[in-house]
């Protein structure tokens, strides 16, 4: 919308604001207007803004027309294949020198020692279910008879380096058919050009495997070789037009005069390029291209979206282990809280046990010092009893003691008395043995 156009609208809004509810600008004007507006005046004023608006539309989608004409041919003449589409890759490859080219580098000879090469059409190319997923090979017969298997890889693979392996065994062995000598094997190569990374471990693009004896370091056999070629990890600050790199570079795309200029100084690049542009311009051969990148964006898709669901499944797997690890968790911690319990019970039994231990010594200590206390008792009153007795018997002894004494002090009175009687004592000397005076003793004798 120009700015005329957007200031007048603006004006014609600010004039009818009361009678419209909304106005919106979407590559034109577009209104919602209240139900109540059935005024004549009004719809006239209202339907004017939008004539307004619809010529602007009509003039808008003119102009995008055009734009979308003006864009459509200067793609079309910008148009160019991508050389990596594995069926463009083959269709170059069909050119004898372009291949002729190609292997130089690979086989590090110059092209006229390559001499003649042929495509060959067997078994081993003849892979149907693998040219759907984006699989296509160029079987090349040398003339020396060194075989090579080229392969573009458009859609990433798993397990490449076993798959390179198992089909350059199997064209090794081909080879030979029934009765044939071993000395006719010839060198046979697999040459993998892929369009994605496999080997994320290093920024090495371009390796080359052979056999080597472990011992020694030394070639056990030239006749086997891999070579793969990984495009993604092409060095940006390459510009020679020769060498493996160049090729790998022209093979990756990119715009026409990108093409043309890195192919420029080699005349095998060159001619690639040529055929390149002239299988652009070719219609028939373009709905074949087109046909087959659809072809592998399909594929790609698919891989994208079973990766995804991969990643998905892994997360979700990722969860479930964590749950069953948390679960687990949680059941051992119940295992350790019931053995923990077991063994706190186990205690409280012990504890119960040991009590009523505790409680059968207490009531047995309790009951020998009840018997204690008795027998104390007993002793006590068989103390008392026997001080009574001991009482009773030191009065006794006390009394015949007494008795005794009393005797006896009698008697010796009375051996006194006779002594005094016989003369032996005088008065005086019987009265003081006797322990009184000689008067009281006297009346002793009366």
């Amino acid at each position: 919308m120009t700015k005329e156009t957007w200031l007048a609208a603006s004006c014609l809004e600010n004039v009818f604001r009361k009678y419209i509810w909304k106005i919106r600008f979407l590559r034109g004007v577009s209104f919602l207007i209240p139900e109540s507006m059935v005024d004549y005046k009004k719809r006239k004023q209202f339907s004017y803004v939008r004539g307004i608006a619809i010529a602007e539309r009509r003039l808008f989608m003119q102009q995008n027309n055009m734009t979308n004409q003006t864009t459509a041919a200067t793609s079309e003449e910008d148009f160019i294949m991508k050389p990596y589409i594995d069926w463009c890759f083959k269709e170059l490859m069909r050119n004898p020198n372009t291949r002729r080219g190609f292997i130089a580098e690979l086989l590090k000879l110059s092209p006229d020692q390559i001499g003649n090469t042929t495509i060959l059409e067997n078994e081993l190319s003849k892979r149907s279910e693998e040219e759907k997923k984006g699989v296509l090979d160029v079987h090349v017969l040398l003339e020396n008879g060194t075989q090579l298997d080229i392969e573009m890889q458009v859609v990433y693979m798993h397990y490449w380096d076993d798959r390179s392996l198992f089909y350059l065994c199997k064209m090794f062995s081909s080879q030979l058919h029934k009765g044939e000598d071993y000395d006719q094997l010839q060198k046979c190569v697999h040459v993998g050009v892929l369009n994605f990374t496999y080997y994320k471990n290093d920024d090495i693009c371009y390796r080359k495997a052979r056999i080597y004896d472990e011992e020694t370091g030394s070639l056990y056999s030239d006749k086997l070789e891999i070579q793969v070629l990984e495009l993604p990890k092409i060095p940006k600050e390459y510009h020679h037009p020769d060498g493996i790199i160049a090729w790998m570079k022209f093979f990756r795309g990119g715009k026409k005069e990108d093409l043309k200029e890195m192919s420029k100084g080699n005349s095998y690049l060159e001619e690639a390029y040529e055929d390149l542009m002239e299988m652009s311009q070719d219609e028939e051969k373009r709905r074949a291209y087109e046909a087959r990148e659809r072809a592998i964006r399909d594929q790609l898709s698919l891989q994208r979206q079973a990766e995804r669901t991969f990643q998905q499944l892994t997360d979700a797997q990722e969860k479930l282990e964590k749950a069953a690890r948390k679960i687990v968790e949680a059941e051992r911690k119940v295992v350790e809280a019931e053995q923990k319990a077991a063994v706190a019970e186990q205690k409280a039994v012990e504890a119960e046990q040991k009590a009523a231990v505790a409680e059968r010594k207490t009531a047995e200590a309790e009951r020998k010092t009840v018997e204690a206390e008795q027998k104390t008792i007993e002793a006590e009153q068989r103390s008392e009893n026997t001080q009574g007795k001991l009482s009773e018997t030191q009065r006794l002894l006390e009394t015949v003691r007494a008795q005794k004494d009393a005797a006896h002090e009698q008697g010796r009175k009375d051996a006194v008395m006779e002594l005094y009687q016989e003369g032996v004592l005088n008065l005086e000397q019987a009265a003081s043995a006797c322990g009184m005076s000689p008067g009281d003793f006297q009346k002793q004798l009366v």
